[in-house]
C-alpha cells in the first residue's frame, strides 16, 4: 500500500465497496498516510451523505470545497484536504461555467432543474465525476493525489454506470424530438405535426402533465448550448479512470454478502478494464493463542468449569473468538481463490470506533504492513 500511494505516477485512489465496511475510514486513513508518510498534497473527497468523515478528521463540517485538515504532520510539504459532494451546487458550477449569467439564471429558475439536480437517479454520481474531473484538471489546484470515497452500497458501480446513462438522457435525441421548441417559429413538435399524432401528444400531456412538459421544455431549451458536453465530459472521465494515473480498491470485511460484492466489483473493474490495485480486507478477527485450538478450548472449560470458573469463561470466550476467525478466513478464501493474483491488505478489527486523526493514522499504519 505505501508504494502504491508514494507513486507519483498513481494521481487517484478510487474506494469501492459494500455500505457498512468501514470504506470512509479506509479512504481517510489512505488520505492521511498520503500526506503525512509520502509528503503528497492530497484531497479526498467523499460522496457518502453521512458525516463520518468529518467526525474522524476532526473538522465540524465539510462541504464542497476542499477544507484543510488541522493537525495533519505532512512530510516535505505534504497536506490533507477533506470534502464532501453536494450535487446540487456541483450542477449548478457546471452550468454557470459552460453558459452566460442569463441563461443560468433561467436555467436555476426552472423547476425540472431543481428537480432533476437534487433528486435524479444518477446526479449524484454523474456530479461526482464532475467534480472528480474539476479537482483533477483545475488550475493552481496542483493536487497529487485524490482519494475517492464512493456511495455505499452495491450500486456503488453506479459511479461509473449513472454518468453515461444521465448523460445519453441530457444528451438524448428522444427527449429533444419530445420538447424541444421546433426551429420554425419557435413551436413545439407536438404543434408541427400530424393530426394522428395529435394523440400521442394528448396522451403524454395526461400521463406526464402539461407543465412537467413545459417545464422540460424550457428547461432544453436554456441548457441546449450544454447538451454535447455531458456526455463528452463523463466519457473524458471514465477514460481517466481507466488509465495508470488511477488505481481502484475494493474494501470489504469478511462477510458473505461483502465478499460477495467484492468479487462482483472485482469482475466488473476487470471486464471494463479499470486498474484494480487490490482488496482492503477490514475488520479481520484475530486470536491472542492460535495455538490452541477452539474445539479443545471449548473441552477444557467444561472439565474446569466448577472449580475454576474465571479460567473457564476465558477459555471459552478463546473458543467463541477463533470460531469466529475461522469462519471469517474460510469467506476470504473465496475472494483469494477466485482472485489469486490480486494483493489483500488485512486490517484488523479496532477495539472501538475510528473517530480522530491517531486513530486514523493507526489503520493507514496496519494497511501499509497489512
Amino acid at each position: 500500500m505505501d508504494a502504491l500511494l508514494g507513486d507519483p505516477g498513481i494521481r487517484i485512489v478510487v474506494c469501492c465497496g459494500s455500505g457498512g465496511v468501514g470504506k470512509t475510514t479506509i479512504a481517510a486513513a489512505l488520505a492521511l498516510r498520503a500526506a503525512e508518510e509520502h509528503g503528497r498534497r492530497t484531497v479526498v473527497l467523499t460522496i457518502d451523505p453521512a458525516r463520518r468523515l468529518a467526525q474522524s478528521l476532526g473538522l465540524t463540517e465539510l462541504d464542497n470545497t476542499p477544507r484543510l485538515v488541522p493537525g495533519v504532520k505532512g512530510r516535505n510539504g505534504g497536506e490533507l484536504h477533506a470534502m464532501m459532494l453536494d450535487m446540487k451546487r456541483t450542477f449548478d458550477e457546471v452550468v454557470a461555467t459552460h453558459t452566460d449569467p442569463k441563461r443560468s439564471a433561467e436555467i436555476f429558475a426552472n423547476p425540472f432543474y431543481q428537480a432533476m439536480s437534487s433528486t435524479f437517479a444518477g446526479t449524484q454520481e454523474y456530479m461526482a465525476m464532475e467534480k472528480l474531473s474539476q479537482l483533477r484538471s483545475r488550475p493552481g489546484a496542483n493536487w497529487e493525489l485524490i482519494v475517492v470515497d464512493t456511495p455505499p452500497s452495491r450500486s456503488a458501480l453506479d459511479f461509473l454506470d449513472a454518468p453515461a446513462r444521465l448523460g445519453r438522457f441530457l444528451d438524448g435525441r428522444m427527449l429533444r424530438l419530445l420538447v424541444a421548441p421546433a426551429r420554425s417559429g419557435g413551436r413545439s413538435v407536438f404543434n408541427l405535426v400530424t393530426a394522428s399524432f395529435g394523440l400521442f401528444s394528448k396522451l403524454v400531456d395526461k400521463i406526464l402533465g402539461a407543465q412537467l412538459i413545459t417545464d422540460v421544455s424550457g428547461f432544453v431549451g436554456a441548457l441546449d448550448s450544454m447538451f454535447g458536453g455531458f456526455r463528452d465530459r463523463a466519457e473524458q472521465t471514465y477514460r481517466v479512470l481507466q488509465a495508470p494515473e488511477t488505481a481502484f480498491l475494493v474494501v470489504a470485511s469478511p462477510e458473505p454478502d461483502a465478499i460477495r460484492e467484492a468479487d462482483y466489483f472485482a469482475g466488473r473493474l476487470a471486464k471494463e478494464r479499470m486498474p484494480f490495485a487490490g482488496l482492503v480486507l477490514n475488520r479481520v478477527h484475530g486470536v491472542a493463542a492460535p495455538q490452541l485450538d477452539g474445539d479443545v478450548a471449548a473441552a477444557v472449560a467444561d472439565g474446569i468449569a466448577a472449580d475454576n470458573p474465571v479460567a473457564a469463561d476465558v477459555l471459552r470466550i478463546h473458543a467463541a473468538v477463533m470460531a469466529r476467525a475461522e469462519r471469517e478466513q474460510a469467506v476470504s478464501r473465496r475472494f483469494t481463490e477466485a482472485h489469486p493474483r490480486v494483493p489483500v491488505a488485512v486490517v484488523a478489527a479496532q477495539p472501538v470506533d475510528v473517530h480522530d486523526i491517531d486513530g486514523l493514522r493507526e489503520i493507514g499504519s496496519a494497511l501499509a504492513v497489512g
